[in-house]
């Protein structure tokens, strides 16, 4: 509702502004402490036209018509701004739209645009690492609010099964005695494969046994099916692990693209020769780079190794050429680390005379949470981990606040409530900033973290089951608390918008607080069971549509809403 509002105003303000003959090009909408919507169009005018900006708002505002049919309920002018505010109608639409549209409350028109999102794309060889555990989380948040705003969303891991690293693997399973590992630390494919790549790299001190990956690299690019089989097998294993545990924090993926593909049915090689014929190539030390300091880059782009063999980042050229055949946008989501490379990749692709590029999402690393995992001196850190401990962490929150519960219910809710947090904590913060992972913030149940949203849920979900919902009213929602949760759940539609447009994922989390925080001031306010007649049933139908858009708002997060905690 909100957007159709906020296009109202729109087109009420540039006709004024016309009116008064005045030129803008935009109108300079803002939302607003004071109103349900702002321009300071008068302030962007001033110069211009040489005029006090209070004066000139006032112009305008002489010259605004409302139409009958509209959501803008009045207009005010305060100071140099020029203030919209929503009518009774707005406020009631909002209502039946939402108790009509349930679970697909917040969806915008379908969008004839195909999006290929990747994201994760962790090398298969070992556990996700917590450092890199932003990722998935990011990308799947983004993935979910651009297919709630239309978008045709085709979300991709890009598997690196080419790489010496998984050379190194192959060829400790092939050679080292499985007596002479560590302990295997937890019971899941990845973290066995993790065990022979460190045994692996420690042996490639060895001339001999780093001749034998480099071969075993030539033969798995040469097209040997034993060694196909074998590399495969490996890269496979050690998905399957990191599938594990992405799809306990709700994380899945509709397709896994091998960058081996790109070598078996020649595009990296029409691209190697079609980069060799360019001034920016040349031989260094036998490898063949693409000199790349006409585009600002001091770093040469290496595209083939001395004995010919390709690396990632060759490779990776194909896959964003095959991504320019297969859809309309295209978003990467990668670590800051990864912001030279890509620049290496834009311009290889410049060269080769592509005009379109990916819009990237970078993100900055976490910092490690205190607790158990600190302590772990000398060794990585596994997201593995960090999802034990939220859940740990979690169980006894819940068996503090609900000891009368069955062991198998605070279970339950303990998955529940850890997995949330974890996913909460993370998607809060800009991607682009640093953050610390603070448990204390990630499972407060009373303002930071994701439990409180969910309780608020649960809350929501206690009060109407000790009611029936029946026809109401909706004009009997009249104290300010009901009207500011009417006015932020119409803003629901609005923010998928924005997250979509922006690649803004925490515009979400915090949406997501703020409208649990409203809810409460509601509840704390305004009796709900205990109001009588036909108030008492606005009332249970307005808690009814807060359940909702709560809930449509926590799937976007990747968020389970329980119905109790």
């Amino acid at each position: 509702m909100f957007i159709q509002f906020k296009n109202e105003t729109k087109s009420l303000l540039q006709s004024a502004v016309k009116s008064a003959g005045y030129a803008a090009e935009d109108a300079y909408l803002e939302e607003s402490s004071y109103a349900d919507i702002s321009s300071s169009i008068a302030l962007n005018l001033a110069p211009q036209y040489k005029k006090l900006p209070a004066n000139i708002a006032k112009e305008i505002l002489q010259n605004i018509q409302i139409p009958d049919k509209s959501y803008v309920g009045r207009v005010e002018v305060q100071g140099a701004y020029i203030n919209f505010y929503v009518n009774r109608s707005f406020l009631n639409q909002t209502i039946s739209s939402i108790s009509e549209e349930r679970e697909e409350y917040g969806s915008l028109p379908k969008k004839d645009k195909r999006v290929i999102l990747e994201h994760t794309s962790v090398n298969p060889t070992g556990p996700i690492h917590v450092g890199r555990g932003r990722n998935p989380i990011i990308g799947d948040t983004l993935a979910r609010a651009l297919r709630c705003a239309g978008y045709d969303v085709d979300v991709q891991y890009y598997v690196n099964d080419m790489g010496k690293q998984i050379a190194t693997i192959v060829w400790g399973y092939d050679n080292i005695d499985l007596n002479t590992l560590p302990q295997l630390e937890r019971d899941k494919p990845d973290h066995d494969v993790v065990r022979y790549y460190r045994k692996s790299t420690e042996a490639a001190s060895n001339p001999e046994v780093e001749s034998a990956i480099m071969q075993l690299l030539g033969e798995y690019e040469s097209d040997n099916p034993l060694v196909i089989e074998k590399f495969k097998k490996v890269v496979k294993r050690c998905i399957d692990g990191q599938k594990q545990t992405l799809e306990r924090i709700n994380i899945s993926f509709d397709k896994y693209v091998w960058e081996s593909q790109f070598v078996r049915d020649g595009t990296v090689h029409k691209i190697i020769e079609k980069l060799k014929k360019t001034k920016y190539a040349r031989l260094k030390d036998g490898a063949l780079v693409l000199d790349l300091t006409h585009f600002g880059l001091e770093k040469d782009f290496v595209l083939t190794r001395l004995d010919g063999t390709t690396l990632y980042t060759t490779r990776d050229i194909a896959y964003h050429v095959w991504k320019f055949d297969n859809a309309d946008i295209m978003i990467n989501v990668l670590g800051e680390d990864q912001k030279l490379a890509m620049d290496q990749l834009k311009c290889a692709l410049e060269i080769l005379g592509l005009e379109r590029w990916p819009q990237m999402v970078f993100y900055s690393f976490i910092s490690l949470p205190e607790g158990r995992m600190s302590t772990r001196k000398g060794t990585t850190v596994d997201l593995d981990d960090l999802l034990d401990e939220a859940l740990e962490r979690a169980y006894i929150e819940v068996h503090k606040r609900r000891p009368e519960l069955s062991e198998g219910e605070k279970r339950r809710i303990a998955e529940i409530v850890g997995m949330g947090a974890v996913r909460f904590d993370i998607i809060k913060v800009a991607p682009e900033k640093m953050m610390t992972f603070r448990w204390e913030d990630a499972l407060d149940f009373e303002k930071q973290g994701a439990p409180f949203i969910q309780y608020s849920h649960a809350r929501a979900c206690s009060i109407l089951d000790k009611a029936k919902l029946k026809k109401f009213n909706p004009n009997m929602l009249v104290e300010p608390q009901e009207i500011e949760l009417i006015k932020k759940m119409a803003m629901f539609p609005n923010v998928v918008d924005a997250v979509a447009h922006c690649l803004k994922p925490h515009i979400l989390a915090t949406y997501a607080r703020e409208l649990a925080e409203t809810f409460n001031q509601f509840y704390g306010f305004v009796p709900v069971l205990k109001a009588e007649g036909d108030l008492r049933d606005a009332r249970l139908a307005l808690v009814n549509c807060t359940r909702i858009v709560l809930e449509n708002t926590l799937n976007l997060l990747g968020i389970e809403a329980p119905k109790s905690m």
